[in-house]
């Protein structure tokens, strides 16, 4: 199975260096994909551009494609927002959904921030919720920039080193670490930024 997979990434990882700048462009644009249709696997497309780009240059691609793919689907949530509220009041589950906008909506900063930092949020709903709501562009943009950061990292991490994260549970540790750096420094922002 590890063979195989490892076989499909040599292959993909190939391509895209064998493509150059349209391998980078190819990635990202798979990422900024992913942020508006939550059923593409993020890991692999990250872990894809890590493993051709390397860490550095990896890292601010995904960083970048996933924040502009977050903004993409919060701007297109903002514009179609009366249509979806009209449409939604006809479904069963509409209180759901009020309640899943008031919550993401009252969130400040660093909040956001520590809840998309953690890399099993379904940014998707989180997007969505936050396109529906009052929230600001700026107040999004921020928390965005800061939580995907991590993100990013923490799946580009894993993807890179698979294998050792299933036999060095320290590496668990580190994922808490980084989520908690996401809310200090999101409070930081927020206390400087007064946005909420």
């Amino acid at each position: 199975m590890l063979a195989s997979l490892s076989e499909i990434s040599n292959n993909l990882q190939t391509f895209l260096l064998s493509i150059g700048f349209w391998g980078g462009f190819l990635g990202s644009l798979l990422v900024i994909v992913e942020s508006i249709l939550p059923c593409l696997p993020l890991c692999l497309f990250i872990t894809l551009v890590f493993l051709t780009f390397g860490n550095i240059v990896g890292f601010i691609i995904c960083w970048l494609a996933t924040v502009l793919g977050c903004i993409l689907s919060f701007t297109i949530c903002k514009k179609l927002k009366d249509f979806i509220h009209k449409h939604l009041k006809k479904k069963k589950y509409h209180k759901k959904v009020d309640d899943m906008m008031m919550y993401i909506g009252e969130m400040s900063i660093s909040s956001l921030a520590m809840l998309v930092a953690v890399p099993f949020t379904p940014a998707f709903i989180v997007n969505i919720a936050a396109g529906l709501s009052d929230m600001s562009f700026k107040k999004f943009v921020i928390s965005m920039f800061i939580g995907k950061a991590f993100m990013v990292y923490f799946w580009g991490y894993v993807g890179v080193n698979l294998i050792e994260c299933f036999t060095h549970p320290i590496y668990l540790v580190k994922i808490l670490i980084m989520v908690v750096i996401a809310y200090l420094l999101g409070k930081l922002v927020n206390k400087y930024a007064k946005v909420d």
